[in-house]
This record gives C-alpha cells, sequence and structure tokens, in this order.
C-alpha cells in the first residue's frame, strides 16, 4: 500500500495496533473502533499520538464529539459500492467540527478521489499500482459541481444564484 497526503506518497508514520497490543510509549498510534471502546480511557492518557480506525458500521454519532480526540480518523471503504464513509466523513467534519485527518482505507479508487477529498477525506491508502495510473490527475477533472461539498469549488447552485443578482 501507498500513502497519499496533500497530493503526493508520503510515508505512513502511523503503527496500527491490534487489539492486544501493547500501547507504546510514545509514536504514533491507531486503534480499532472496538479498542477504544474497551480500553478509551487508559488510551486517552497514554502520550502517543492517538488515531482511531473506524468501521463503516458504526454511525459517526457513535463517535460523537470524541472524534477530536483523535490525531487522525481511518474510515473504511471495504467495497467499491459501499458509501457510508462518505457520510462519517461529511458528519465528523460538518456537525462534530473534526480538524484531523481523515484517511480512506480499503477499496480506494482513482475514479472516488474527488467525491471522497469533497466529503473531507484528506489522505488515502492506495494500491500500488494506483500511482502508475496517474491517480492524482483525478482531482483535477471536474471543476463544477451540482452539490456543495466541503471544498472550496464552486457549485451550480451558488453560480445560478450569483448571476440572478442572488446572495
Amino acid at each position: 500500500m501507498v500513502f497519499v497526503k496533500d497530493g503526493r506518497v508520503v510515508a505512513d508514520l502511523w503503527t496500527h495496533l491490534s487489539d492486544i497490543d501493547t500501547i507504546p510509549a510514545n509514536g504514533a498510534i491507531t486503534v480499532s473502533w472496538e479498542r477504544w471502546l474497551k480500553d478509551g480511557d487508559a488510551l486517552s492518557r497514554a502520550p502517543s499520538q492517538l488515531g482511531l480506525r473506524l468501521p463503516n458500521t458504526v454511525a459517526a454519532s457513535d463517535l460523537g464529539a470524541d472524534a477530536r480526540k483523535f490525531s487522525t480518523i481511518s474510515l473504511s471503504f471495504p467495497k467499491f459500492g459501499d458509501g457510508r464513509a462518505y457520510s462519517q466523513a461529511h458528519v465528523l467534519r460538518e456537525r462534530y467540527g473534526y480538524k484531523g485527518e481523515l484517511r480512506a482505507t480499503g477499496d480506494v479508487l482513482r475514479d472516488q478521489l474527488l467525491f471522497m477529498k469533497r466529503c473531507g477525506i484528506d489522505a488515502f491508502e492506495v494500491a500500488d499500482k494506483a500511482i502508475a495510473e496517474d491517480w492524482f490527475a483525478a482531482l483535477d477533472e471536474f471543476a463544477m459541481f451540482y452539490q456543495p461539498g466541503l471544498d472550496d469549488r464552486p457549485w451550480i447552485g451558488r453560480q445560478r444564484l450569483a448571476s440572478s443578482g442572488g446572495s
């Protein structure tokens, strides 16, 4: 797997702990949702930088304001047709004001990249072959959208209001 952030391949500095691994004294770690539910108090006090692997079967509202306790949250895309993580990303950013890294993992495809980004996802774990497929060009393939997103790209509703003198 390759880790992509800010439109380029970067080193992944996170260690992904299993549910039985010992919490290290320092470093950046991610834990599963199940481990967070079981050991959340101890994990909150750990000196390590903390991340969460949130399955797409868990509503973002179940995490709620606790999202702020994490520097990164990994959202799972287990297969192409399962888009629940898009909603998780949007809710975490809009409703809970999450400012940390949202990472897409699993079946992350080039055709979905721009839409994941528009929902607030800003980091991606992708297959090695993705880089060879001009994956980064997907971010610029569309210039106008029908729906507003969490990015600053123009959308048609705003353009229509502006051209009719509305605000």
